[in-house]
């Protein structure tokens, strides 16, 4: 048994799902009646069901190169655009374009990978940026990096939710934190929570958009603000259409904060 002391191990007060939850294995499909996690279309609704296909996307012109992304639900839910990670790259490319110099970038649950591709496009780093997610959306990750020609800034790699990392070279405690669209299924809320708690060190700012879908989702805030310092980020752009095209992300149920480690936990 791993050593309990490790920082992205769960606490003894939260159960670790058999053979970790989430975190799947790629070499051994589940049948598509034997949905590992029980999650179905009332529980977590797509914005719309549409063939693989590729968007261009350039944020209402915030990007002078179009970023390419490769949608597809064949391998889960976060193969396909949410709203959540629109608002949180608009965010990164309008007010932090500049301040990422020298900052160590992870993107957490980055499914096909829109917000940290983003930001390896349109904003100034200077150090490589990872973007993270279960095994089963690793494939897609490589795909857009390709697409857009990232390869030397975003390096894709797996992190499952509650578990070690795969790979020594994932930073432990990144200067950036960037989370978006990742709390949609209440029973894996601990296991976020844990990974949020191991990634989130004295020197980190995570930045955590989320839209509410149910009640239970506010619980999760409940929790989080009594692990982690957090800041509302309030949508300051409503009379220029707001961060999500259209209206103020507020008026579309989206939520963003910014997460920093408590005196105890820094």
């Amino acid at each position: 048994m791993a050593d309990v002391d490790h920082p992205f191990l769960l606490p003894k007060n939260i159960k670790s799902p058999s053979n970790s939850m989430m975190e799947l294995n790629a070499e051994s499909p589940e049948k598509d009646d034997e949905n590992v996690f029980g999650i179905t279309e009332d529980l977590v609704q797509s914005p719309q069901h549409k063939k693989a296909d590729t968007t261009l996307i350039n944020f209402d012109g915030l990007l002078t190169i179009p970023l390419k992304l490769q949608e597809d639900l064949a391998e889960g839910c976060g193969g396909q655009l949410w709203p959540a990670g629109m608002v949180l790259a608009r965010y990164m490319l309008r007010y932090h374009r500049d301040k990422l110099q020298g900052q160590t970038i992870l993107e957490l649950g980055a499914g096909g990978g829109l917000v940290g591709l983003a930001v390896a496009l349109g904003c100034n780093i200077d150090q490589p940026l990872y973007i993270t997610d279960q095994r089963n959306m690793l494939a897609l990750m490589q795909q857009n990096v390709a697409l857009n020609g990232l390869q030397e800034r975003v390096i894709p790699k797996i992190l499952g939710w509650g578990t070690p990392p795969l790979t020594p070279t994932l930073p432990i405690r990144p200067t950036i934190l960037l989370a978006a669209d990742c709390v949609y299924f209440q029973p894996a809320f601990p296991l976020l929570q844990q990974t949020l708690l191991s990634l989130i060190g004295p020197n980190t700012r995570c930045y955590f958009c989320y839209k509410k879908r149910r009640k239970a989702d506010l619980k999760f805030m409940k929790t989080a603000r009594k692990m982690f310092d957090v800041r509302v980020v309030d949508d300051d752009e409503k009379g220029k259409g707001g961060l999500l095209a259209g209206e103020g992300y507020g008026r579309a149920g989206i939520f963003l904060y910014e997460f920093r480690a408590k005196g105890e936990n820094a």
